[in-house]
């Protein structure tokens, strides 16, 4: 394992990441994810304009997120082995094959329909998914050193949130201006974006493979940090989850309009992006499982305010603050995670991240359903927040290994 600060050995990468294959690989990023999200907010309404029933559109929701659970660990492998190219033309292929069925689904009747949309959200999940563990792959082994890659890790982390905004308004004015065709026909041409910017990433040679008596994904695990620092992922992963699904629940519950909703939701992103944006310019003074700590303290203090907050202002402050500790955390997880794993296995070990995040996006909402009909969104909020400030002395553990 490269020591943290040091530079990987030049038959991990042969290439270092400068600002033009870095815009190449946030483009790509965007490609996919975009797509996704656009495809993930229309479908639903699609399916409810048939006349089908909300359980309906929850499994179609939960296919975004469990496709990849399901295929995330061959596809961390399979760019272990093969590198950036094949697998980014892949993801490519099964987003531009989940946009021609969700454009088959518009002209299909009834049951068939909504599996042509089914198919859609799986393949493009899929491909989402399998663009981003490539990226990241990509990303962190073309890094000269820690510092380097919080940087690219942080610039990386902006293509998801202003995915997530593109993707849904792009679709939101063509499904109004020309239909659900009009508007997945515009999505199929953004991973062509994916496929146009590949061609300015440099061929970089295979990371060596890990011995075999290592290739088990429990031995994976068992590198030293590993389960820790996946644990600590998962508990900011559940800080996203319940704040996506609790704050609209508890602004429903002070009698907020959608807009004010809307807004707070939308001052979380900004606030994720913005800080997100700020680190490459401060990534030399951080001290990653220091900060990671703090984070986790600060979603705790954050969780204990929301449900205090009877002002839409005061819950905009918390959503920004909390934008803060969580936007902070992503860009130090991935340079902690590339350096607490064995060489070779870097797309793997991205994989498992992946797999948390999206168990923890299919499962969750419907526990946090569960257990805010019986107790409220205020329960969800205090609940949360004693398990992320509990589980920061994990990251005391994580320092150690990182010395």
């Amino acid at each position: 394992m490269a020591e943290p600060g040091s530079a990987p050995a030049p038959a991990q990468t042969g290439a270092t990441i400068d600002n033009r294959v870095l815009a190449a690989l946030i483009v790509g990023q965007l490609g996919l994810h975009a797509a996704m999200a656009g495809l993930r907010m229309a479908t639903p309404l699609q399916a409810l304009r048939m006349g089908t029933s909300a359980w309906t559109v929850g499994v179609l929701l939960a296919l975004f997120a469990a496709a990849p659970v399901v295929l995330a660990l061959h596809a961390g492998r399979l760019a272990d082995r093969l590198g950036y190219h094949r697998p980014v033309r892949l993801a490519a292929g099964l987003a531009l094959a989940g946009m021609a069925a969700a454009v088959a689904s518009t002209r299909l009747p009834g049951a068939w329909a909504i599996a042509a949309l089914c198919a859609a959200a799986s393949l493009s999940g899929s491909a989402a998914n399998v663009g981003m563990l490539t990226i990241q792959r990509t990303a962190g082994l073309g890094a000269r050193d820690a510092t380097e890659r919080m940087r690219i890790f942080s610039w990386l982390g902006v293509a998801p949130a202003f995915s997530n905004v593109v993707g849904p308004v792009l679709t939101g004015i063509m499904i109004d201006a020309t239909g659900f065709t009009g508007a997945y026909l515009l999505l199929l041409l953004l991973p062509l974006a994916t496929l146009a910017t590949a061609r300015r990433v440099p061929v970089l040679p295979h990371a060596p493979a890990a011995g075999h008596g290592s290739r088990t994904a429990w031995g994976l695990l068992a590198a030293p940090g590993m389960k820790r620092l996946l644990a600590v992922n998962w508990l900011f992963s559940m800080c996203w989850d319940v704040h996506a699904f609790a704050v609209p629940v508890l602004g429903h519950e002070r009698g907020f309009s959608a807009s004010t909703i809307g807004f707070i939701l939308g001052t979380f992103t900004l606030s994720v992006t913005v800080i997100r944006l700020l680190v490459p310019l401060i990534a030399e003074s951080i001290e990653g499982a220091e900060v990671l700590g703090a984070a986790m303290l600060g979603s705790a203090l954050v969780f204990a305010a929301y449900p205090l907050a009877t002002q839409p202002w005061v819950m905009g402050v918390c959503a920004a603050l909390l934008g803060v500790t969580l936007g902070v955390a992503q860009p130090i997880i991935m340079t902690t995670l590339h350096h607490v794993t064995p060489d070779g296995r870097h797309g793997e070990s991205l994989a498992f991240r992946s797999m948390a995040i999206n168990t923890s996006s299919t499962l969750m909402p419907l526990i946090f359903g569960a257990l805010g009909s019986a107790a409220g969104a205020a329960v969800l909020f205090w609940g949360v927040g004693g398990l992320v400030g509990g589980g920061a002395w994990l990251t005391r553990r994580i320092a150690r290994v990182r010395t």
